[in-house]
């Protein structure tokens, strides 16, 4: 089999302008690959340690060259001369090099991003897409299929200009809608969405997920938007798509209450569940993302109980793909999917690790993005391999968003033609 011969890591931008990092690993056999890692706003407390620099005289602070030091300097020289098909050996060495629980010492950026450098090597090395290879070596799903997304329409909280208080609002086509056309809906309703903003003299510019990010009075008015919307499209609200919402609650919390501008005062943790009780029930909201700060297990526990059987109660922030997190999740039954990045994980031996520990529980699996990604589109890859039910890649918009979606239509053509050659 082919051997590793070199391993470089050069600093490049994520979408957000700020620094990140890209891996090139080369082969005996001639071949080369190349993967980088995204960046993210919001550091969890229990998820993987990016290293960055915070030397303010260089890239204000969030610059990378410790890491890229670490992966040049200290892992490559362990690499060079391995088998790229041998990943859980590959990760395994990386772990044991950090030597951390938390990937500080060398970085879960540098971890992450040589082994998903070396997951792209080893599909070179078995002549397969990176989506069959990692099919086949992990044996996660036996179908090959393109999961449903999660597209971004408004973007608020930290993803935009404090406009709106939920962090996302996103469309999502019905299941059964193959992705040709759920692709297709999504850039129809974005730019239509455009044109209903522009008619209310709606600021109209995008946030950090490609999403826009208008001036509006209150989240209720985004939820009417949205609904307005559909209406001037083909499609039936309910019926070919519905809504999800990424709340981000812990940015709404003060003084152990939540803030929303949509009332004067402020909600507690039982009203805050009777709010999304009438989301699921006005506005068709079947996806709730990080709907209570993480460490109130009882209010979870309670929505999940009350919600759960039609609407899908995403953690995220609450995990932060770490496995202890979800062993919790899954005795406590707080929630029934989770946001999986890998970058939260460290290495693709991890992530696989919990996607598998959460598929045996049957809690439905979502492959997110980060705020500040990449061109690399490895995610819809990684999504299609393991069988996810749904992506959540952002808004049809911007380079590193739409990369993704490329990615995936490349996927849909690809089976859509194994399954009938002619």
């Amino acid at each position: 089999m082919p051997n590793i011969t070199y391993i470089y890591a050069r600093e490049i931008l994520d979408s957000r302008g700020l620094p990140t990092i890209e891996c090139s690993v080369w082969l005996d056999t001639g071949h080369m690959v190349i993967s980088s890692v995204p960046t993210g706003l919001e550091k969890g407390k229990f998820s993987a340690v990016s290293l960055v620099d915070n030397d303010p005289d260089e890239m204000t602070g969030q610059g990378v060259a410790e890491a890229i030091n670490n992966i040049n300097n200290i892992i490559a020289p362990q690499l060079v001369g391995k088998n790229p098909t041998k990943q859980t050996e590959a990760d395994q060495l990386l772990i044991n090099l950090d030597g951390t629980r938390d990937k500080s010492r060398l970085g879960a950026n540098a971890l992450l991003a040589v082994s998903q450098a070396i997951l792209k090597a080893g599909a070179i090395c078995m002549e397969m897409p990176l989506y069959y290879y990692i099919q086949q070596k992990y044996q996660l799903t036996t179908n090959l299929e393109i999961p449903t997304c999660i597209y971004s329409m408004f973007n608020g909280g930290i993803y935009g200009t404090n406009n709106l208080d939920l962090k996302d609002f996103s469309i999502i086509p019905a299941s059964h809608i193959q992705y040709r056309k759920s692709l297709n809906m999504a850039v129809t309703f974005f730019q239509k969405l455009e044109g209903v903003l522009i008619s209310k003299e709606a600021i109209h510019c995008v946030g950090k997920v490609g999403g826009f990010a208008p001036n509006l009075f209150s989240n209720t008015d985004a939820f009417e938007i949205l609904i307005e919307t559909t209406k001037t499209t083909p499609y039936t609200f309910a019926q070919d798509l519905f809504l999800g919402i990424d709340v981000s609650a812990s940015h709404l919390l003060e003084d152990g209450k939540y803030f929303l501008r949509d009332r004067s005062t402020p909600y507690t943790a039982k009203e805050l569940l009777a709010y999304y009780r009438t989301l699921r029930t006005a506005y068709q909201v079947t996806h709730i993302e990080d709907p209570f700060k993480g460490d109130d297990w009882k209010s979870w526990q309670e929505l999940t109980k009350e919600l759960g059987e039609t609407t899908n109660i995403i953690g995220n922030k609450l995990l932060t793909a770490n496995k202890d997190r979800l062993q919790k999740a899954i005795q406590d039954q707080l929630c029934n999917t989770v946001a999986i990045k890998p970058i939260q994980a460290g290495t693709i031996s991890e992530t696989i690790d919990f996607i598998k520990t959460a598929k045996e529980s049957n809690f439905k699996i979502i492959i997110s993005q980060r705020s500040g990604e990449t061109n690399d589109d490895l995610l819809a890859d990684l999504a299609v391999g393991v069988g996810a039910h749904f992506v959540k890649f952002g808004a049809p918009n911007r380079g590193e968003r739409v990369a993704k979606y490329n990615r995936l239509l490349e996927i849909y053509q690809q089976l859509a033609k194994w399954r009938n050659p002619q």
